[in-house]
């Protein structure tokens, strides 16, 4: 490797560094990651080992190995894990950062309610190698913090459940149709919290207050333009009926098209034919909440705004697949997922500046801790350095 190779890199670090929040190296101290330098010269040091492990997908040893054939660190992978399990909250608030400039915002009412507002997902994780084993990440994360404050890692023959988790009085639970169970809603009631989620048409029982069928599909039809649904329901808990709402609204006609086309071919890829029904209903949202204090309009809004943050999820899935987890100790586990999170977050900044790419191809003000914010986008002022 000659000396240009070494500036190149140097360069790429530059500007790959450039989009990190203003004073993460100081984080690192605040945090805790890195109080002593016995192992690692420097936060950048640390944050370029780590990256390996997060973004490569190499195991702790071969993140070690790569660190120590760099010249970043001379660290064991047994050192090393105890430093990452240090990182999780620094690596916690680089992501929340990023987040906040650089994600789509989230409807205010999200933020306006006094709600500890939680996102429950759960996704797979594939080992790296022939005989890497396959495991479920369930976690749960607050909004607008995103820290992580639950998550568990089972076989995949534990399924997606409100039950994987802890409830305190005032949670809001948050989630798609792959949580909309009986049992699992009456779990978070019974803890004293709230639930909104997604439902599908049959897959929760829905009915009147004197034990008449609620029929979904008829209140649905009646909606017609921009028209907002709210309708009181009860879902049958273990031992009492569960008091609810069912907020909606139809989707527009393009929508509509969109959502059929793909219950067709899902229907058609597992080998059978959709109802007519189901079809019909791919036209409508429509959200079962067990909080009575939301307006209709807040509720679709708060839903919607868990599909913005979903859609970073899906970049953070992509990735997390190609990492080792470390299934048998919570705060490793906590500090992986914040770290994934980071990256995704990270991710997420290189394309919303790609999509606005100066054409000198670098930041007007290297200095300026904002990252790529392109005066042309009107996010950094045109000030000299």
């Amino acid at each position: 490797m000659n000396i240009d190779d070494f500036r190149d890199y140097a360069e790429d670090w530059d500007v790959l560094s450039s989009f990190f929040p203003s004073g993460w190296q100081e984080k690192a101290k605040h945090f805790g990651a890195l109080r002593r330098y016995r192992k690692f010269a420097d936060p950048t040091a640390l944050m370029r080992t780590l990256l390996i492990h997060f973004v490569d997908g190499c195991s702790l040893r071969e993140t070690a190995a790569r660190a120590s054939e760099g010249k970043l660190a001379f660290v064991s992978d047994v050192a090393l894990l105890k430093r990452l399990k240090a990182c999780g909250e620094w690596f916690r608030w680089m992501a929340a950062e990023l987040m906040t400039g650089w994600v789509a915002k989230q409807p205010s009412v999200i933020f306006g309610e006094k709600l500890r507002i939680r996102i429950i997902d759960a996704t797979t994780v594939q080992e790296p190698g022939s005989t890497g084993s396959t495991w479920r990440v369930h976690y749960s994360i607050e909004l607008p913090s995103l820290r992580c404050n639950e998550v568990y890692v089972t076989s995949p023959k534990v399924g997606e459940s409100f039950k994987n988790f802890s409830v305190n009085p005032g949670d809001l639970f948050v989630a798609d149709r792959g949580y909309a169970h009986r049992a699992a809603i009456g779990h978070v009631v019974n803890g004293g919290g709230d639930v909104l989620v997604r439902l599908n048409l049959n897959n929760i029982p829905l009915f009147n207050e004197d034990g008449s069928q609620f029929t979904l599909l008829a209140h649905l039809r009646a909606l017609t333009g921009n028209q907002l649904g709210d309708w009181n329901v009860f879902i049958n808990g273990e031992d009492v009926l569960i008091p609810g709402r069912v907020c909606a609204v139809k989707k527009s006609k393009e929508a509509t098209e969109k959502a059929q086309r793909r219950v067709i071919a899902e229907s058609k890829k597992k080998g059978h034919e959709p109802q007519p029904e189901t079809i019909e209903s791919a036209g409508y949202i429509f959200i079962f909440t067990t909080d009575r204090k939301l307006t209709t309009t807040a509720v679709l809004e708060m839903y919607r705004g868990r599909w913005q943050i979903e859609l970073v999820f899906k970049r953070l899935k992509s990735i997390m697949g190609l990492g080792h987890l470390k299934k048998s100790d919570l705060e490793g586990a906590k500090a992986w997922i914040h770290g994934k999170l980071f990256v995704a977050f990270l991710i997420e900044a290189l394309i919303r500046a790609g999509e606005n790419f100066s054409p000198w191809g670098y930041p007007i003000c290297k200095d300026s801790g904002k990252g790529a914010m392109f005066v042309e986008r009107g996010l950094i002022n045109a000030s000299p350095c």
